[in-house]
Parts: C-alpha cells; sequence; structure tokens
C-alpha cells in the first residue's frame, strides 16, 4: 500500500508539488513536545520507527506545532495560556523568529499554515473582550505579524486548513479564560461551543454547534481525513457522573454525528479526550484519554465502536501507514493497527498531548 509521505514523494519528484526540504532535518515523521530528565521542556522530531531525529529546546512547557508545508520550519506553541511561539530552523536549531501574543491575549496552542507556506494561522484568546481570535503572519517577512479575524466564537483551540486551501476549520473550545485566573473557566452555565468554518479573509461560512444537551462538551482537538471528514474531540465541563460522547464526525453541508463507546468503557474515558486522529487508510478514527489510560477506536462508515485499547498516560495520536501511531507520558512511543497496540520505542523523556504530522 502507498504510504501518504510515498504519495506526496511521488507528486514532487514529478513537480506537482515543491521539493520538501524537511529531508535536511532528518525527515522526521511527527513533532512534538516532551520534558527531558534534565528539566528542559523540548520540541522533538520523531520517525515512525520511535527514532528521535532532534530535540530542541524551548523557554517553557510546549503543547503543538505547526509544520511549515516545504520549509523544514516548526513553530512551537506554549501551553495555554502561554506567550511564546517561537519558530525554529530544524536543520540547525537556531531560532528564527519569536511570536510574542499582543497585549491582552495569549495563543491556545495551536497554529496551521496556508498551502504555500506564506501565512500561518494561530488560535488566540483576546481575554478583555471575552472573544476568540485568528492571528495572521507573514511567515515570508520573519514571522512579522499583519493582521487578524475573529475566530466566530470563544476559546478557540485547535485549527485546521481544509483540503481546498481556502478554508479553515476551527475549534471553539467555548470557555471563557483569563490569565488572572489561570486555567479557570469562568462561563461553564453559558458555554457555547462550535465548529467554525471561515475563509481565509475571515467570513464565516459556516457554523455548527453540539445539541442543548452537549452546550458544556468543549470543542478542543480537530483531525482532517484527505476528502474533507472532519473528527472533533471533546472535554466534558459537566456533571462528572455522566458520561457524554467525546468525539464527533462532520462534513459540511451535514448534521454532525456524535459517537460514543458503551458502558462502562466511556467512563473510563473521564470526559477528557486529549487527542484525535484519522488512521492511515481514512478507515477508523481514534481518540486518547491520557486520565483514563486508554484509547478508543471507531468504524467511520458504521460509527461502530471498535475497541478499547488501555495505555498507561497515552495522549499523542497520529496516522501511520493503516493504522495509528501514539505517544504517552510515560516516554512509550507504539503502534495500533488491527490488533492490540505494539510497542515501538521507550524514550526517556515525558511526552506532551499531542503528535504533529510533518506532510
Amino acid at each position: 500500500m502507498t504510504t501518504r509521505r510515498g504519495f506526496l514523494a511521488g507528486l514532487a519528484a514529478t513537480g506537482a508539488l515543491p521539493a520538501n526540504g524537511w529531508a535536511e532535518a532528518g525527515a522526521p515523521d511527527y513533532l512534538a513536545a516532551a520534558l527531558f530528565p534534565d528539566g528542559s521542556f523540548r520540541l522533538a522530531g520523531l520517525r515512525a520507527s520511535g527514532a528521535l531525529v532532534f530535540d530542541l529546546p524551548l523557554p517553557g512547557r510546549g503543547h503543538a506545532a505547526a509544520a511549515h508545508p516545504v520549509r523544514p520550519e516548526a513553530v512551537a506553541f506554549a501551553r495555554r495560556p502561554g506567550r511564546f511561539a517561537l519558530v525554529i530552523d530544524c536543520r540547525t536549531g537556531q531560532r528564527i523568529a519569536t511570536l510574542e501574543a499582543l497585549e491582552g491575549r495569549h495563543f491556545y496552542g495551536h497554529g496551521t499554515f496556508s498551502r504555500d507556506g506564506r501565512t500561518l494561522f494561530t488560535t488566540e484568546n483576546d481575554y478583555g473582550a471575552g472573544r476568540g481570535v485568528i492571528g495572521l503572519w507573514d511567515a515570508g517577512r520573519s514571522y512579522a505579524r499583519i493582521g487578524e479575524m475573529p475566530s466566530g466564537g470563544i476559546g478557540p483551540h485547535d485549527m485546521v486548513l481544509m483540503p481546498d486551501g481556502e478554508t479553515l476549520a476551527v475549534a471553539n473550545g467555548g470557555i471563557e479564560t483569563h490569565p488572572e485566573t489561570g486555567r479557570t473557566k469562568l462561563n461553564l452555565p453559558f458555554m457555547e461551543p462550535n465548529l467554525t468554518y471561515m475563509a481565509l479573509d475571515g467570513r464565516i461560512e459556516d457554523q455548527v454547534t453540539p445539541p442543548p444537551g452537549l452546550h458544556r462538551n468543549s470543542i478542543r482537538h480537530l483531525a482532517l481525513r484527505g476528502d474533507g471528514l472532519l473528527g472533533f474531540a471533546m472535554q466534558w465541563q459537566g456533571d462528572v457522573t455522566t458520561h457524554p460522547p467525546l468525539l464527533g464526525l462532520h462534513r459540511r453541508g451535514m448534521t454532525p454525528v456524535f459517537l460514543a463507546a458503551p458502558e462502562p468503557q466511556q467512563a473510563r474515558l473521564q470526559g477528557y479526550a486529549g487527542s484525535i486522529a484519522f488512521s492511515g487508510d481514512g478507515s477508523h478514527v481514534g481518540i486518547t484519554a491520557p486520565r483514563g489510560s486508554v484509547l478508543h477506536l471507531f468504524d467511520v462508515d458504521s460509527h461502530a465502536f471498535a475497541g478499547a485499547h488501555e495505555i498507561e498516560d497515552v495522549c499523542g495520536l497520529g496516522a501511520g501507514a493503516s493504522g495509528f501511531f501514539f505517544t504517552a507520558g510515560t516516554g512509550l512511543t507504539g503502534w495500533l493497527g488491527r490488533g492490540r497496540p505494539a510497542r515501538v520505542a521507550q524514550a526517556g523523556c515525558q511526552w506532551d498531548n499531542h503528535l504533529v504530522p510533518v506532510a
């Protein structure tokens, strides 16, 4: 079976895509933040073999990263409510630029590039106004800030570029926070999470909200299949004795579908989905629950629950071959296909929340 990386490499060889400079940085398959034994926070490049290609220092705890689509550059974001985002040359480890959140703002830990790599989009909290913002940065001018646009809600967390290259999908979590109160959630009774589709000029094209009974389900993280099917992972802010769905699927123009495992498997998630990904062949979607140390799989077509796999402190999840690649806070990296999870490597670090694929 041809892998996504092989397919893209073939296109590049024929001139259909620009040559990808990530080979110069050791050709990592994923980026991930981690805490190392010496107490340092670092951004790592990982191969699907579990090999550590590079690890580069960060000034504080990282959350996720954005990989430039052509150049071997990564933007490493601070964990919410952090104010730093570092642009790193992954060949040399040199810091190319430092993105500072504007006064009255902080980053949410995620960002994405335009298809041509000229513009970086970042999710931000305008906490004085209690609104979400998408920041725009010019990657061709040392990542100078060139504008912003409303996110379409409160608490924009994750964001992806849709396959048309002209639309952003934004996970507006709906939770209002303020740095003076740390990570305290200020508006839980009135939460209004949504999934917003917007043009690159900020024009909102579509919005999807959970049904009223799920309005405390904060939409946090996104996964995109090549045909435009969007998966979203949620974190429940309601009654801890209830166990609502934490996984949704949406295709534009259609009603979202919410998926849950049977009890007591759903209760194991403890209301918290950490990451989401589609399998490499697109047939399955998975979410991780580090609090419950479990990974749940669902069949995309039938929506059927396809199994629960116990993996201590699992959180990072990405597509790999026909299955999944995962990381855990224990330092474990592994594969999951049709069978049981398989250990790939044991790193001497604690992997943080997310795996970011490098195309």
